[in-house]
């Protein structure tokens, strides 16, 4: 049996991880390899990323680097596809909504090959988004659709997908966190000169946020606001950061700094007072770790983050309602979250029987 795990940026580390590690500990005879795009090319963004989740060095590197989402999705097809005709394996398996998904997913359906989409059926309803469409096509051209939560059931099954084919398993992403999670400790915000739970740690990537000049000049007016209380760290995405350079935007009571490696940042988040941010897999990190999160999006495609969750999305709100949220949970009155159902650090060994069942291994 071969199976080729594609990834290509941050959050597919963090997916795979669990998923890798389980198939090379329990289906010894069974060729796996590890396909890296090469869709996230900066050394903090993807080298140190397999350092921290000690993951091999790929098997396969396709060094495909940036362009628009059409350039970089068809190089990527047509790179994926070279391999698997090469090591034609009998399942592809993807992770998340980036464009290597999309690509890996394409690629081997074209050949017909067996796809398993790891974080199938989650929707923002949003398809201005092109992780919505990489989602939505991805899903259409699985095979084994891997679920993380129940509102992903129901997505599914709305848009007609065989319910033979999905399998609700819970979140390999939170898998290895609870695999790193033993690892921060509170002794390493030293480096950062921070205490804990008296900080606000930011993130944000998306377009709709730092595209914007008189968007992103708001929001950090509103961050300069909330430093002023507490200190506030933003590690910066290097969109974000080639954004604030190309609009001249300065800033004050912030502290920027060079995106993490996932122990770093890990830590960050475990200690943080509250989290900023516009990423879809931080919601669900902060859940599990019972930190308040606020997300800058008009939408989420993880509904349970907020249904029970610690996660508030800010929707069609004034950016200033940021600080009306930040009062909240200074005075305490932030809701209480619980973990959601299957997140519970056995999502991968759920997915690896599944298939083992399904090849009668």
């Amino acid at each position: 049996m071969k199976i080729h795990l594609i990834v290509g940026a941050r959050p597919n580390f963090m997916k795979a991880m669990p998923v890798y590690n389980e198939l090379k500990s329990n289906c010894n005879d069974w060729d796996i390899k590890l396909v890296h795009t090469g869709q996230h090319y900066d050394y903090e963004m993807s080298k140190v990323f397999f350092e921290v989740l000690s993951l091999p060095e790929p098997d396969i590197f396709l060094d495909v680097r940036s362009g628009t989402h059409g350039e970089q999705t068809g190089k990527l097809i047509e790179r994926i596809e070279k391999v698997l005709m090469e090591h034609k394996p009998e399942i592809v398996m993807v992770f998340g909504d980036v464009n290597s998904t999309l690509a890996g997913s394409i690629a081997a359906a074209k050949l017909g090959i067996k796809i398993a989409h790891i974080e199938a059926g989650l929707r923002s309803f949003d398809r201005t988004m092109p992780e919505e469409i990489n989602r939505v096509v991805t899903d259409v051209l699985s095979d084994y659709l891997f679920v993380t939560e129940k509102s992903g059931i129901e997505n599914l099954k709305k848009e007609g997908i065989d319910e033979r084919k999905i399998f609700f398993v819970g979140n390999t992403m939170i898998d290895t966190l609870y695999k790193i999670l033993p690892k921060c400790s509170e002794e390493d915000l030293k480096k950062f000169n921070l205490k804990k739970n008296d900080y606000i740690l930011v993130t944000l990537h998306r377009p709709s946020n730092v595209d914007d000049r008189d968007r992103l000049e708001e929001i950090m007016r509103i961050l300069e606001e909330i430093g002023s209380k507490k200190p506030v760290i933003f590690p910066v995405h290097p969109r974000t950061k080639k954004m604030l350079k190309n609009f001249n935007i300065k800033t004050e009571n912030i502290l920027l700094i060079n995106p993490l490696n996932y122990k770093d940042f890990l830590t960050l988040e475990r200690y943080a007072f509250c989290v900023i941010t516009d990423s879809g897999g931080i919601q669900e990190e902060t859940t599990c770790l019972n930190v308040p999160c606020i997300t800058l999006r008009p939408n989420t495609e993880r509904p349970i983050t907020e249904e029970i969750g610690t996660n508030i999305v800010l929707r069609d709100r004034p950016i200033s309602d940021i600080i009306k949220m930040m009062d909240n949970i200074y005075e305490g009155r932030w809701k209480k979250g619980r973990i959601p159902d299957l997140w519970d650090g056995n999502a991968a060994k759920r997915i690896v029987e599944i298939l083992k069942e399904s090849f009668k291994f």
